[in-house]
């Protein structure tokens, strides 16, 4: 073990911003093996490489792997690429369009240099999935698939939603979950991590390697990060994500451009603050003795670092504070009030948003700017057309060098450079 550490600590450790533990007297009995015999638990997390790059709702449950690497254990990181071409139906309404081989392959490269920002590579072993599923045979096959029912299939709530709506789904959605479940058998993984969302897939693991006559893994999840609209999980496919090789001072502008809420949420489950102090914070900002933009900066600020360093942060707060606090803006001026979320408080598409304020003539030239590039809020670009921003306080919405507005919860202030 890395160091002394006893197994009450350990799972004090392991718990902490959990949602599952399953269960913690399994888990309690394998720490136990672990520390008499010396060998350290195979922690797996699984992950299909859908999209190039990996973005802070995936290091919730990498920061939970580099803790049990840090308690001693080996983490093994299983690369999806024979699954991902068959596509994760967790959540989906529909069946997933799946993957070619090169986007996968290329995905998973890029997924292969960026797990190291966060995790020690001497405590992790990298795996691609097709090495043990595209070795199966059709035989093999066939008796996986015969360890489960369609019934418990049926149990998991996206699957049942789609066949009471009459929503297509396709036999080899059914493989998904068997085939995650057998990455399981072929590594003998003693916990395997995950979102909530990924609970069924997780459970199922524990079914398979029973059926294979393997101790049942312990199942850890965690929670999912909502993205930068406060209403969608953090997805690049929605635009709402803050991936971890931007630049620092897009990474500093879109976390500033947080909603206070959401900025607490983020400080929950990203940052190393201690539990205690931040809900002392969370008192002093509801009472109004600490300004919501300073926890902001810090939490920025401490992000940042992460990926790169404190000295690349410190410039990044020095530049979004040249950019933004330096301009002297008047704080509001006579323009008429704007509603910038409905009843239901849903974010407003940026889009709109450029129209409505004059920064685009037509939704096709607010498009048309975010492609190329022209469009930013709170000085990170913005790169989706369909992205949204949510109003519960001002931000900056700019359009090439020279234009900008800021967009208040009840107007809209405009000036220029």
């Amino acid at each position: 073990m890395a160091r002394p550490i006893s197994i009450d600590a350990q799972i004090s450790v392991i718990q902490r911003g959990a949602v599952d533990l399953i269960t913690r007297e399994e888990l309690r009995r394998k720490l136990e093996r672990s520390t008499t015999t010396g060998q350290p638990l195979r922690v797996k997390l699984g992950l299909d490489p859908t999209a190039p790059d990996i973005h802070l709702g995936h290091t919730v449950v990498l920061h939970k792997l580099r803790q049990f690497q840090e308690l001693g254990h080996h983490v093994i990181l299983v690369i999806g690429d024979f699954t991902g071409m068959i596509g994760d139906p967790t959540g989906k309404s529909e069946t997933r369009k799946p993957l070619t081989r090169e986007d996968i392959l290329a995905n998973a490269q890029t997924y292969a240099t960026q797990i190291y920002k966060l995790l020690d590579s001497t405590q992790t072993t990298l795996r691609f999935n097709s090495e043990w599923l595209g070795q199966l045979t059709p035989e093999e096959i066939v008796t996986l698939a015969a360890k489960h029912t369609v019934a418990r299939m049926l149990e998991r709530d996206d699957f049942q939603r789609r066949f009471h709506e009459g929503r297509a789904i396709s036999v080899h959605e059914f493989l998904y979950p068997l085939f995650q479940a057998y990455d399981s058998v072929a590594l003998q993984a003693d916990v395997e991590l995950g979102g909530t969302d990924q609970k069924f897939n997780l459970l199922v693991g524990r079914d398979i390697q029973r059926e294979y006559g393997q101790e049942p893994q312990v199942i850890l999840t965690t929670p999912l990060l909502e993205g930068l609209d406060g209403v969608q999980k953090m997805s690049k496919s929605l635009g709402n994500y803050i991936g971890i090789t931007e630049s620092p001072r897009q990474i500093y502008g879109k976390i500033m451009a947080l909603s206070d809420q959401l900025m607490l949420r983020y400080y929950e489950l990203l940052s190393a603050i201690e539990t205690v102090v931040l809900e002392e914070e969370k008192r002093r900002m509801a009472e109004g003795s600490v300004n919501p933009r300073d926890l902001k900066m810090a939490l920025a600020r401490e992000i940042v670092a992460r990926f790169y360093n404190t000295t690349v942060a410190e410039e990044a707060e020095r530049e979004f504070q040249r950019m933004f606090q330096a301009r002297g803006l008047p704080d509001e001026i006579d323009e008429p009030h704007i509603r910038l979320s409905g009843e239901d408080g849903e974010p407003v598409r940026i889009v709109e948003l450029l129209v409505q304020t004059g920064l685009a003539p037509s939704n096709s030239e607010a498009r048309r700017l975010i492609q190329q590039g022209a469009v930013r809020v709170d000085g990170a670009r913005v790169s989706d057309a369909n992205a949204r921003l949510t109003a519960s306080e001002s931000h900056l919405l700019q359009v090439g060098r020279r234009r900008f507005t800021r967009i208040c919860p009840e107007k809209i202030v405009r000036s220029s450079c």
